[in-house]
């Protein structure tokens, strides 16, 4: 039945307010409709009309004497003028749930009935119990925990066990999240793990960016649209084959930090970023309604050499500062008491880390030397492996994984298939090993889905045995990308680094006696060209050497712009070279990537040391940093005058040299631009551009890869794209024009002469005096 009179609309609150401010005497006569009506008001106004009736007008019977307005017993600062609230136009319809504060404190229970009448006690008595019964509930909270008891997580209330899978934002164009995601949720994960790149985001100390593909926010949103769990690897150092693990090379400013330690110069930067980092990330807590169920301190630090318990204290310390006491904070370090020892820490929960084809039960036992009790936790079962320049691609089979998978979880242990999918180093973001070997573009990783986040077999042997433990969600699998060769693509000469060097390096050199590195000129990715002059002549050809392995990592020498041969670090360190006195000797170094794991994270780049000619130490330096990102985006590259058509003499090696051309979409096929592959046949290394996208390092020379993928949604239809090749070495052109390719599949695993015989997989120990 409902209220006698009812008024509807939504201004009702107020009508009534109105009515009793103006007639008193006929709003407590018309109280029961009134009550009435409140019921029908969000539960905090409602709770609060009902506990606390605004006092009584004077003359009624039982009001205080002296009228209107004056205090009851135990309500103080209580009155008539401030009994209701006033609600913003805004809030009608939908509540207040900021108007808290503009309520004042409450009466006692008691006193805020004690001045009714009886009748009106016996007609308020059910209201009174409706509003303790909304005062009494409330929402079920949403918690993550451990019980340690049951050896489990805890969700809701509820044990848990999760099944999750690596994908690096980073490593994905923003545009592709959702088809990944959505392929990870139907392979039967529960959440997804993600590395933060300190680097990515603070590029310049104290510059921060979030944007585009950057956006962090972004993506844990739709994990979270997507029913997608999150475990987020937080850092500072994240390892992951990423430059510097993550680091920024700006921490090298100061010459004597000691980086993944208590040094007071790292701790003021680590929480520096952690200040804007972690409050970012706490809204999407899941106590606090968003998907991230846990996240990691550190990484792998049992495998650093500094072992210091003081500086993961103090991680451990600021993490809880910015994300509070309830989430999960845990550890993750290979699976023996060795790492274990200086990577654990009480307050975070130990992890392990171990390969497919082991015993499970050993390594699970490690983690139980640090934790006796609570859940079996995997953080890293690798699905394939790293690769790493002139070493041939990590293969691991399909069925080697599910086999040791499925022993896991048959034990009842929480999983992270590290990498389900691996994705791409674009531009310079990809990291090193020890002994210096740099990783490629392709971070496809052999891992369920392919780079291109194509479905692989590996990715329905993996769901098969996921499905044997959990029911596998309902739907479609969104199928692979479709892929298009779009053909050969015509490149003719821009120019050389040389001939284009004001539009690439527009703030002109900085001098030095002596070279100085890529953090001091505050260039820390790409090309650095220094410049000397040859201090005598070298009719016949002379030693030019780095002597202290200085060349960091590779260096293109000419001399007045005639090719002289390459430097490289660990493995040619002495050209031989002529020219006269007073020519100019031109060294482009290029940075290739710093080492992400072990104690040579502080990687410095450029030419660290002196460089020699003959015995004579070269000195008077001019340094000119390349912005060739930039100059590309500007245009400048693309507008230079191309040289006039000529042949030209093949040589085993040319200088650095710029190439353009364009690539048209065609028309008249329908969903295109689609994703694709550029192929280099007869290239030797370099660096390609598409419409300014700065897709990567090309290195078929050396292999394993010879292709690059190229997302589709850098591309354009309407205009044709716009590519740029710098070539390092040597191009396939006898004359000025030459080609490139763009193909429908991918080739990351060419069969070329390898120099060396390629490390195990998953040992990692195999650099263990560079730890």
């Amino acid at each position: 039945m409902g209220c006698p009179g009812e008024v509807k609309g939504s201004k009702t609150f107020l009508s009534w307010k109105l009515l009793r401010e103006r007639n008193p005497w006929m709003y407590w006569r018309l109280y029961p409709k009134v009550s009435c009506e409140l019921l029908k008001l969000p539960g905090s106004a409602l709770t609060r009309e009902l506990a606390h009736p605004p006092a009584l007008p004077q003359g009624y019977p039982g009001s205080v004497p002296g009228g209107e307005g004056r205090r009851r017993p135990g309500s103080e600062g209580w009155s008539a003028a401030a009994a209701v609230p006033v609600r913003r136009e805004e809030e009608e319809e939908e509540g207040c749930p900021s108007c808290a504060g503009r309520f004042p404190a409450e009466p006692s229970a008691d006193a805020a009935v004690s001045w009714l009448p009886p009748a009106m006690l016996r007609l308020l008595l059910p209201l009174a119990a409706l509003a303790a019964l909304l005062r009494a509930a409330k929402v079920p909270e949403r918690s993550f925990g451990i019980d340690y008891d049951s050896n489990s997580f805890v969700k809701d209330g509820k044990p848990f066990r999760y099944i999750s899978g690596s994908i690096h934002y980073s490593r994905v164009p923003p545009y592709y999240w959702k088809d990944r995601l959505l392929k990870m949720k139907m392979a039967g994960l529960d959440a997804i793990q993600t590395y933060i790149p300190w680097n990515y985001h603070e590029p310049q100390m104290g510059t921060y960016d979030f944007s585009g593909g950057k956006d962090l926010e972004s993506f844990l949103q739709l994990a979270n649209d997507t029913g997608l769990l999150v475990i987020l690897r937080a850092g500072p150092y994240i390892c992951a084959e990423w430059d510097m693990g993550g680091l920024p090379a700006w921490l090298l400013e100061k010459k004597s930090i000691v980086l993944r330690s208590s040094d007071s110069d790292y701790l003021e930067a680590v929480e520096r970023w952690m200040s804007v980092l972690l409050p970012k990330m706490r809204p999407y807590l899941y106590q606090n309604g968003g998907p991230v169920i846990m996240v990691q301190v550190e990484n792998e630090y049992g495998s650093y050499f500094a072992c210091d318990y003081n500086y993961l204290r103090f991680l451990l310390k600021l993490f809880r500062l910015h994300l509070g006491d309830e989430v999960v904070l845990f550890t993750t370090d290979g699976a023996s008491q060795f790492h274990l020892k200086c990577g654990a820490l009480q307050g975070l929960y130990a992890t392990v880390d171990f390969a497919p084809g082991g015993n499970v039960t050993a390594a699970f036992l490690a983690q139980r030397s640090s934790e006796p009790k609570g859940p079996l936790v995997n953080s890293e079962f690798y699905t394939g492996w790293l690769d790493h320049w002139g070493h041939r691609h990590s293969v691991v089979p399909a069925q080697t994984i599910t086999k040791t998978l499925d022993e896991i979880l048959a034990r009842g242990a929480n999983v992270n298939l590290y990498m389900f999918i691996g994705g791409t180093n674009f531009a310079y973001w990809n990291g090193a090993n020890m002994p210096y070997m740099p990783q490629p573009t392709s971070y496809d990783y052999d891992a369920p889905l392919s780079e291109a986040g194509d479905l692989t077999e590996k990715y329905f042997a993996l769901r098969k045995v996921i499905g044997m433990y959990k029911q596998l969600p309902e739907g479609l699998i969104p199928p692979t990308t479709p892929k298009f060769a779009y053909g050969k693509v015509l490149l003719q000469k821009a120019g050389t680094v040389l001939e284009v060097l004001d539009g690439l390096s527009p703030s002109g050199p900085v001098r030095s006696t002596y070279p100085l590195t890529f953090v001091d000129l505050k260039q820390y990715f790409g090309f650095v060209l220094y410049r000397t002059t040859l201090p005598k002549n070298c009719m016949e050809p002379t030693p030019l050497s780095s002597p202290l392995n200085g060349v960091r990592d590779r260096a293109y020498v000419s001399v007045d712009g005639v090719p002289q041969g390459v430097l490289e670090r660990d493995k040619s360190l002495k050209i031989n070279i002529t020219g006269q006195a007073g020519a100019n000797l031109d060294i482009l170094v290029e940075n290739m990537g710093r080492v992400n794991f072990g104690r040579y994270n502080n990687d410095f780049k450029g030419l660290v040391s002196n460089v020699t000619l003959a015995q004579d130490i070269l000195v008077g330096w001019e340094i000119y940093p390349l912005d060739i990102d930039g100059a590309v985006n500007s245009g400048i590259i693309y507008l230079h005058d191309h040289p006039k058509t000529s042949a030209v003499k093949s040589l085993s090696y040319e200088v650095p040299t710029f190439y353009t051309g364009t690539l048209s979409i065609p028309g008249g096929i329908p969903d295109l631009p689609q994703d694709t592959y550029v192929n280099f046949p007869g290239w030797t290394k370099g660096q390609i551009w598409i419409n300014g996208f700065n897709l990567g390092r090309y290195w078929p020379a050396r292999g394993p890869q010879l292709t690059l993928y190229v997302p589709s949604n850098i591309l354009v239809a309407s205009v044709p794209n716009n590519i740029t090749v710098l070539e390092l070495e040597h191009s396939p052109c006898s004359s000025q024009e030459c080609e490139i390719e763009f193909v429908d599949e991918p080739n990351i695993n060419a069969t070329l002469k390898h120099e060396t015989e390629k490390p195990p997989l998953f040992v990692r120990e195999l650099w263990i005096h560079h730890l």
